[in-house]
Formats: C-alpha cells, sequence, structure tokens
C-alpha cells in the first residue's frame, strides 16, 4: 500500500507541475531580421512550387544582420538566485522586440539580469569514479541516476512497448486520447508516460534539469530538436516526387543509374524507418526555418563568451560539452543530392573505366602524369589541359577530378564543373544533366545554410554531427561532409560524418576518407552507426534492378562495425606512438548493442588507448539503454545521450518512433526491465523509495 500511495503521489506533483509549466512558453529564441516578409506565411504555403520571389527572400534573410536572441536564461536564473520578482523600472530595463511575420513580442530584462557575471558550474572537488562491470548487469550502477518514479515509469513504458496492438496503432490511439481528454490533460498524461520518458523538456530552458542531472553523473548531451510535421502517405509522396524532380524533366541518359532517381513507390521515405527522422522539401523558407532551428541548437549547448547573449550558466545549458546532430535534407531540394550523389558515382566508374581498379578516385593512387598519358593519343588537346588544370591533388597522387573546394564555398556552377574529357573524342562530357539557373540557385542557397550552421558551430565551439541517410544521397552528403571537415576542422574536430555499418562499402568509406584527411591534414571526426534504412534500401534494390547494398545478415553488419571500428583505433594508435595529437581522429560508437560496446573498450585496452586521451565516445538515445551509457559515464569513459526537446504536441511522430524501435528490440527491452524491477524491489527491501538522486561525477 504504502508504494502505492507513493506511486499516486508522484503522478499527482507531475501532473500538477505539467498544468502549470504548460501555460508558461519560450518567448525567445527567435530572430528578427531585415526582411519584412512574413516568414510564416511562406513556410506554410501549401504549393511545393518555388519562384525568383521565394530564392530572392531566402537570400535576403542570410544577407540580412544576424541577430541573436536575448533569451530568458537570465531573467528565469536570476530571479531563481535572488528568490524575488524584479520590478525594473523603464529607466533599469531593455526592451528587446522580435519580429516574426506579423506578430511582434517585446520582452523585458533588468540591465543587471543581462549584465550579470553568470556563475561558473558547480564541479566536485573529488569527483567519483566507478568501477565498469562490462557485463552491463549491475542494476545500482545503471539506475542511480533515476527517482523510484522514474523506475515505475520506464517499466511501464516498456511493458506497453511490448504489446504489438498497441505499438501497432500508438500513433492513432494518441490522437483519439488527445480528442477525449484535451490538449492540457493529455499533455499532462504524455509527461507522465512516454514524453517524460524519451523527450527531455519542451525547450532550451526546461531541458535544463535534464541535462544537468546527466552530467552529475557523467553524461553528456547530443541536442536535437525532435519537431516533426506529421504528413500523410499521400502529401509525404507528393512532396518528395515533386522536389526530387528537375524542372528540366528527370533526364536519363544511357549510363543512368536507376538508385539515384526517384521512384514513386517509395517516395515515401519514412517506409520500414522507425529510427531516424524523415525531412520532406517544401520550400526554401522551410529551409531557412530549419538552418535557424538547427543554430538554436548549436546556442543551447555552445560555451557562453558573452558575444550572443547571457546563459545560464557560464559555459552554456550543457556546460561546454554537448553536440547538435542535423540533417542535410532538412537544407535543400532532395533533387540536388540525387544528381550530385549520382555524379560521384559516375566519376567513380569513369576513372575505373580509364585506369582500372575499383573504389575512390584517391584510391588509385594516379598522378597527373598518369592522367596525361591516358590523354596522349588525343594531343595536345586544350579541353584536356583545362581538365587538368582543376583536378585536385598532392605529392602522393590526385584526390579529386573536380575542384570540391569551389563547390562547397559556393562559386561554381554545377553544370560547368562536372565535365570530363572523353578518352576517344578529346570531347568534354557532362556527368551531370544541364541544371536550370533556379536550381543552381537552390543548390548554393544549401550550401550556404551549410556553411552558415557549420561557421556558427565552430564560433560557439560547438561539434555538429551530420546523419547519414539513404543511399541514394549519402555520396553526396559524405562529400560535402568531408569538404567540410577540410575547410573547419583545421585545429580540432568540429564536423563529425556519420557512417552506416550495415552498408556493404562502409569500411572502404571510412578508410578513404581516413586518408584523405591524413593527407589533406584535417582533424577526422566519424560516428558509427549499424544503420536505420535496412529494410527499405533491401526493398528498394530489389524493386528498382540494382545490387543491394547491405550486408548480407546481421553477423556480416557486426563484422564490419568492429573491423571499422579497429581499423580507427589502429590509426589512433599510430598517431599516439609517433607522437602526434591523438585527436586527429575522434569516433563515436553510437550503438545500443552491448556487444559492440564491449568489444570497443577492450580493443581501447588492447590497444593502449585510455578514456583520458578524449578520442572515443559512446552514444544512445534518452530513455533506452540506461544500463549501458551511465556506467560508463560514471567509470570515467566519454558518454553521450542523444537528447530530443520540443512541445509534445509537436514531438508526437518522434514518440510514435520510438515505441515502434522498441518493440523490434524486445530482447533488449527483457534485459532493461529486468534491471528495472531488480533495482525497483531493491529499494523497497532497504526502504530507498524515495531516494533523491544526486551525482558526484563529471564527464570526461
Amino acid at each position: 500500500m504504502a508504494f502505492l500511495r507513493f506511486i499516486c503521489a508522484q503522478r499527482t506533483n507531475l501532473v500538477y507541475s505539467c498544468s502549470v509549466s504548460g501555460s508558461s512558453s519560450l518567448g525567445a529564441g527567435k530572430r528578427q531580421f531585415g526582411s519584412n516578409k512574413p516568414t510564416t506565411g511562406v513556410a506554410a504555403a501549401a504549393s511545393n512550387s518555388w519562384s525568383n520571389d521565394e530564392l530572392n527572400y531566402s537570400t535576403a534573410l542570410y544577407q540580412s544582420k544576424r541577430v541573436f536572441p536575448q533569451t530568458l536564461f537570465a531573467s528565469i536564473y536570476g530571479q531563481q538566485q535572488r528568490g524575488v520578482h524584479t520590478n525594473a523600472t523603464k529607466s533599469q530595463t531593455v526592451a528587446a522586440t522580435q519580429t516574426i511575420g506579423d506578430e511582434q513580442k517585446s520582452s523585458v530584462y533588468s540591465k543587471s539580469q543581462l549584465r550579470r557575471t553568470p556563475p561558473t558550474p558547480n564541479v566536485p572537488e573529488n569527483p567519483q569514479r566507478d568501477p565498469l562491470d562490462v557485463s552491463f548487469n549491475d542494476p545500482v550502477a545503471a539506475f542511480k541516476s533515476k527517482t523510484t518514479w522514474e523506475l515505475v515509469r520506464a517499466y511501464l513504458v516498456y511493458m506497453i512497448c511490448s504489446s504489438e496492438k498497441l505499438v501497432e496503432h500508438n500513433m492513432k490511439l494518441m490522437k483519439v486520447a488527445n480528442t477525449i481528454l484535451g490538449e492540457k490533460l493529455f499533455t499532462a498524461l504524455m509527461k507522465a508516460t512516454f514524453y517524460g520518458h524519451f523527450v527531455a523538456g519542451e525547450d532550451q530552458i526546461k531541458i535544463i534539469p535534464t541535462l544537468e542531472r546527466l552530467r552529475s553523473f557523467g553524461v553528456k548531451p547530443i541536442l536535437d530538436y525532435s519537431v516533426e510535421e506529421d504528413l500523410s502517405q499521400e502529401e509525404a509522396e507528393k512532396r518528395e516526387v515533386e522536389s526530387s524532380v528537375s524542372s528540366a524533366g528527370d533526364v536519363k541518359e544511357d549510363d543512368a543509374m536507376p538508385q539515384y532517381h526517384v521512384d514513386k513507390s517509395f517516395a515515401d521515405r519514412r517506409y520500414k524507418v522507425n529510427s531516424a527522422r524523415t525531412y520532406f522539401y517544401l520550400n526554401e523558407a522551410t529551409c531557412e526555418r530549419n538552418m535557424e532551428t538547427f543554430i538554436k541548437c548549436l546556442e543551447a549547448v555552445s560555451v557562453d563568451d558573452g558575444k550572443y547573449f547571457p546563459r545560464r550558466t557560464s559555459e552554456g545549458a550543457t556546460f561546454g560539452t554537448g553536440i547538435t546532430a542535423i540533417k542535410l535534407t532538412a537544407l535543400g531540394r532532395p533533387q540536388l543530392l540525387l544528381q550530385l550523389s549520382e555524379v560521384i558515382m559516375r566519376t567513380r566508374k569513369y576513372m575505373e573505366d580509364m585506369v582500372g581498379g575499383q573504389g575512390n578516385v584517391l584510391t588509385h593512387h594516379k598522378t597527373i602524369k598518369d592522367l596525361e598519358k591516358y590523354y596522349a593519343s588525343l594531343g595536345d588537346n586544350k579541353n584536356v589541359q583545362d581538365f587538368l588544370k582543376n583536378v585536385t591533388s598532392d605529392k602522393e597522387g590526385i584526390l579529386h577530378l573536380f575542384p570540391w573546394s569551389g563547390i562547397v564555398d559556393e562559386d561554381s556552377q554545377l553544370s560547368d564543373t562536372f565535365r570530363v574529357p572523353d578518352p576517344k573524342t578529346g570531347q568534354m562530357r557532362r556527368l551531370i544533366s544541364q541544371i536550370p539557373p533556379k536550381e543552381e540557385e537552390m543548390f548554393r542557397n544549401m550550401i550556404r545554410r551549410l556553411n552558415t550552421i557549420v561557421k556558427t558551430a565552430a564560433e560557439l565551439d560547438v561539434r555538429i554531427m551530420i546523419d547519414a541517410e539513404q543511399t541514394y544521397f549519402q555520396p553526396a552528403i559524405s562529400r560535402i561532409t568531408l569538404e567540410m571537415m577540410r575547410k573547419y576542422n583545421k585545429e580540432k574536430a568540429i564536423v563529425f560524418n556519420t557512417y552506416q555499418c550495415y552498408l556493404r562499402e562502409a569500411f572502404r568509406e571510412v578508410n578513404t576518407d581516413l586518408e584523405q584527411a591524413k593527407r589533406q591534414d584535417f582533424y577526422f571526426g566519424a560516428k558509427l552507426v549499424r544503420g536505420a534504412y535496412m529494410e527499405q534500401e533491401r526493398a528498394r534494390a530489389q524493386a528498382l534492378g540494382y545490387p543491394d547494398p547491405v550486408n548480407p545478415s546481421y553477423e556480416a553488419t557486426t563484422e564490419m562495425y568492429h573491423k571499422t571500428l579497429t581499423e580507427c583505433l589502429r590509426r589512433i594508435k599510430i598517431l599516439k606512438d609517433n607522437g602526434e595529437d591523438a585527436k586527429k581522429i575522434g569516433i563515436m560508437v553510437a550503438s545500443h548493442n552491448e556487444d559492440t560496446v564491449r568489444y570497443a573498450i577492450e580493443k581501447m585496452k588492447e590497444i593502449g588507448i585510455s578514456p583520458e586521451d578524449k578520442v572515443i565516445c559512446f552514444g544512445q538515445l534518452l530513455g533506452m539503454c540506461d544500463y549501458i551509457t551511465f556506467p560508463l559515464g560514471q567509470a570515467g569513459y566519454s558518454a553521450y545521450k542523444y537528447i530530443p526537446y520540443g512541445p509534445v504536441q509537436e514531438v508526437l511522430p518522434y514518440l510514435s518512433r520510438r515505441a515502434q524501435e522498441n518493440k523490434g528490440v524486445l530482447k533488449k527491452i527483457q534485459k532493461e526491465k529486468r534491471l528495472l524491477l531488480a533495482e525497483i524491489r531493491r529499494r523497497l527491501m532497504r526502504g530507498q523509495l524515495f531516494y533523491k538522486p544526486k551525482g558526484n561525477y563529471v564527464p570526461i
């Protein structure tokens, strides 16, 4: 009975706190632009078409002076510190007006709040370190960061995720519950269950308690604003088809590759994908809005130097240890990535046909003199000479056939760049179909948005992870990401690429990119994942008649992951042995598979890499595999939680995916449920029902 009374009390308190806080609003984080055109009106346009006006508006947003907002961190924290409300007079206040479309909002701050020197984070004098149980079977180590109510909630959530019928219809059930209960009660219910378990909070301020508790137990955050559009399949397919075909039509040349052309059967990219968010292109203004959202995440993560706005602490919401994740498909038309991916693969084929071998251009180890020999039969050909002048090479050989640096610096025309000499005739032929001027401008907009995000990340000293996507986008995403590394990873790893180890080419791609980083002398960052699109990729390859890009079995994917990780560790060890900076290579082991995590730890010990080297980190989702993440962080390893946040109503698609994902990993859930139950029983037996988590750990 005591236990039941405790649970009821906890739920009552939670519902009450939700209803009280539900009326508050962020009121900050929005920006002021020079353009008077309403953002909301453009972004919500029903049409998928684009115009010169829209392109001009997109450019105007960029050219207008960026004004970083005064957030509520200072005002809220200042009042918490003083314990009283500041009655500011007119002479003592500063009004910050933000204009978004036709709306105008004023936020008033006390000068003392704005000028107050933020406190430094509370760092324990003697931080705790625990021994690591690599079997991950210790419920105390797994859940010492949780209250008993949070353990009960987690157990109930996992019980629901074990019911196939409930999970299968979870989105419909949530919508019905919202209609019956009303928004206020439904929000309280979600915060007491799924939302409270999988999501950190509604905005940058409300996530702070979660982030601070994670940090006190040795865990760092990867922030992601997880608001998603709830599109029907019909609307998703319509958007994808319209945004994946050029205005010049879907021109398929004789040597066209079917995987890099849209197919309506697979236009809904959410098909059989539960563990990854999907963006569907609407218009250029929406891409601008996505860019601004990513930058808000960077600001929430960043170290405060007083340049932009006061923060809750001197090192931002995450004490300067966080990461932000982004997707490139959120920043532009997918058609451009499809075309660029096809160009990259056709370039590889061109090189293979000419010199033999297989793989990326740099793996052939050919020099410009070697190419001159292949073109010798053409004589003194001006086209060939002009082409060779733009080839990127170093003393070891050719890196790229095309000047990628100019492409990511926004000063190249794609249609003119991707041309190669025909070895037989000497005539220049395009590897990409003619791109209309509007679409060239759209590509430059996409690259400009990415440059803006990464430049902001570099200025704020925040790491940024560019997520992997489907194989028909990935060649372009990886190529652009590597060029961003070359541009911004000069002194430390700011940009990280993501590699999906369920792909047959994963090891080769990582090896090639490591080689490019070494030869061009930039810091290499990689997140290794098993992958999110396996079923979809396999079905699409079979339907469209191209080779299956996926490893044949689960075991083959595990082997690929371990092989790739081992190669990265081997190269890190070489750097250490040679007295070079081991941080030239940084790897995140992003896996919920405890065997893979255990393998990484054992290999680190075997090779001689310690957690203090700060070159290997581990990552799992909030609300999943706590029995892996927290023991790692508490033992001194670099451990991260992927932290989604956003308003309850707008993160329902994310919550739906989390439920679906947990349904597919029942074996893993069984272990987590067993450990949860063991810890709940232990607390009951020892009279620790009202245990309050208080950590004394410092993240590595």
